[in-house]
This record gives structure tokens, sequence and C-alpha cells, in this order.
């Protein structure tokens, strides 16, 4: 049978597997971080119908002569170029600009995706759509340590961050030079003890020849703290700080001009105890809980994966891959540092399909498809002129 005919139907093997590639890559152009694929041809044996001759003192040498038997595909590789940003708002959804994978694990076996949809399961544990948990470093009291091994990052929903007990309060503002004697300004704050229970310190102002004498009185013990103000041109020159029941109340800032009545106690250190309410999700992965007392505490930190050859990953399915003999095993590490992508939170990657590039593709492998096909239907009417000779 002629050779042509074999080259020809295996030009119409490896442009169909063209064609099947680019029909996946079109039909998921808007897959969350999905990855373009490209497919890589090379020839086939080559049969050798004349070898080469070297040269001699009275000939010159020759070239081999070899037919070729066709096509195949060498490859069929992975594109890892950043997709374009989407943003959904959702504080679950993430996604890694730059080097790098989420790691996932499902039914016990580690998984890779760029595909940041997630979302909290009844257990507080962050999945994705597939049921995929994912890995991270958990905090402790607040610390995380990076160095330690994964586990599944979980939200926890009855987390209390701790009560702080006040141990200072500052106070600010102006208090008018001009103030009759025996004027007296009173400023109330809310500390809080060990517990969390809170009480109000009392802060009262009042006006001497002098200057001002102050008093801070703290409900606990009735314990009471006493200073003197003194200013010079609106300026503090003497006092400044007193001490009530180990709170230390610091009137550094307070001027003492004309007019002007604007004292006002500006901070306390202390908080009752906070349940948790809501997260973010910062640049370098990390989980922040915000908590009813208005405090922040990590929670936990998203973990990233990158490989020496990303493109030896095995997909799975589900947007995820698995590693192969030739990936190369996982680096483990956190975001934004040392090579690894950032994350960006209330975003996903989008496919990095360029559709103008895969209907041309489409193109040319119909072409070559029906090129091929020419070339069966040629060797065909060339075997039926052979077999028309013995008429």
């Amino acid at each position: 049978m002629l050779r042509s005919l074999y080259s020809g139907i295996s030009g119409l093997r490896s442009h169909q597997t063209m064609l099947d590639v680019t029909g996946n890559n079109i039909a998921n152009v808007n897959t969350t971080a999905f990855k373009a694929s490209a497919v890589q041809f090379q020839d086939t044996l080559s049969q050798m119908t004349q070898g080469a001759g070297g040269p001699q003192p009275e000939t010159g040498g020759t070239n081999p002569a070899q037919v070729g038997l066709g096509v195949q595909v060498a490859g069929i590789s992975t594109n890892f170029a950043q997709g374009s940003t989407q943003a959904t708002g959702r504080a679950t959804d993430v996604m890694i600009t730059g080097d790098g994978f989420f790691v996932t694990r499902l039914a016990g076996e580690a998984l890779y995706t760029r595909a940041g949809a997630f979302d909290f399961d009844a257990q507080g544990r962050l999945v994705s759509p597939d049921g995929a948990i994912v890995q991270g470093w958990n905090a402790v009291n607040g610390q995380i340590n990076t160095g330690g091994q994964v586990s599944d990052i979980t939200l926890p929903t009855q987390a209390v961050l701790p009560a702080v007990r006040t141990t200072a309060a500052t106070v600010a503002g102006n208090l008018p030079a001009d103030a009759a004697v025996g004027t007296e300004q009173v400023r109330d704050v809310r500390i809080f003890d060990a517990s969390g229970e809170a009480r109000t310190l009392s802060v009262a102002f009042t006006r001497t020849s002098a200057g001002w004498d102050v008093t801070a009185t703290d409900p606990a013990g009735n314990t009471t703290g006493t200073g003197t103000l003194a200013f010079t041109d609106g300026v503090l020159t003497q006092g400044g700080n007193l001490t009530v029941n180990d709170i230390a109340v610091d009137m550094t800032a307070v001027t003492g001009y004309s007019d002007i009545t604007t004292i006002a106690i500006t901070g306390q250190n202390g908080t009752d105890a906070g349940t948790l309410q809501t997260f973010t999700l910062g640049k370098d992965g990390t989980l922040v809980g915000l908590f009813s007392n208005g405090g922040q505490q990590a929670i936990a930190r998203i973990a990233l994966a990158t490989f020496i050859n990303p493109g030896g990953l095995e997909k799975s399915g589900t947007s995820a891959y698995r590693v192969t003999f030739n990936s190369g095993a996982g680096e483990l590490g956190a975001p934004g540092q040392g090579g690894f992508g950032a994350i960006i939170g209330g975003a996903l990657e989008m496919s990095n399909v360029d559709l103008s590039q895969e209907f041309t593709n489409l193109i040319v492998a119909q072409r070559g498809f029906q090129a091929n096909a020419r070339i069966i239907t040629t060797s065909d009417e060339v075997l039926q002129e052979l077999s028309n000779l013995k008429r």
C-alpha cells in the first residue's frame, strides 16, 4: 500500500487532536482560572531509501534519502500565563497574582488549584466548590507559624477575643485660660477590668488661680488620683500625668488658651471580651478576624505551592492539578514571600483563553484536516489507476 495513505491518516488523527484541544479551550473560556492548552506536532520515523555516502578521492559524498511516515502529537502543553481579574465582592473569593497554587485536600489526596471560589462548610472549613478543603496554617492565640505543618483552614465561629484591662488613658484638648476660678469641667470614659466588666472613670478639672487641679476617680474602691496643670502662654509647663488605681492618665497634650473648651478623654487601652463578627483577607493570605469589641486577631493564613515545572502537573478535573514525576514536589510557602504570588480578596482569576487565537487555531486545524483528507483521496485515486492497469 502507498505510504502516503498512512501519512494522511496520521495527519487526520493529529489534527483531530488539535481540534479537540482547541474546542476544549473555547468551551472553558469562562471557567475560573482555566489555563489554555496547545498541541505540538512532530514527525514520525522516516524510512531510509538510500544511506549517506562518504566522499571518495574521485567522487563526492551523497546525502541520505528518506521518506517520512507521517506526523504525531509530540505533546500538549499548558499555558500558565496570568488570567484577568474579575471582581466579585465575596470575602471568600480569592485569587493569586503571580506564581503559585492553592493547596487543597480531597479524600486524603493533595490537589493544587488556582481557582479561588471558596466558601465555608457547616464545620467552618474553607472549601472549594467540589468539597476540597483549603490548606494553610491556623493561628494559635493570634500567632501563625508558617514553618509548621499545613492543615485544614477552619473559621473559629465561636472564638472569643479576651478582655483587656485598662492600664492607660489619654486626655487632649484645651482648657480655657479665661475661665473663672472654681469652674469645673468633668469628663467620663468607660474603662474595663481584666474580666471585661465596664465601669466609668471620671476626670474633673477645677480652675484655680494658678492653673487647674485635676482629680481622677475610679469607682473600683473609690480610688482617687490628683494632679495640677499649669500653663504659660497656653503651653503646659507643669503636671501632665497622674495615676489612679494603676491607670496612667496622660494629659501632656492638653493646652490652656483662652475662649476654647475642647478638653476630652480621647482614648483608653482596655476592651471588653468580643465575639467573631466577620473577617478580612490580606495580600499575604492572612485571614484577620474582626470582633464585636472592635479588636482584630489573625485567624489563619492560606498556604501556596510552587513547582519547578508546573507544566508537568496533571489535570485532575474541577480545575485542579495533581503532582507527577516530572512536575517535581510542591514547595510550600506564604503568599507574597520568596517568589510566591500575592493574594487578592473579593476577586477571581478569569480564564486565560484568547478567543481570537483559538478561532485561528480552529481554522488552521480544520484546513490541516482537509489537506490530509485530500492526501487520502489522492492516494486512493492512484490505487484506482493501478487497479485499472489489468483491463
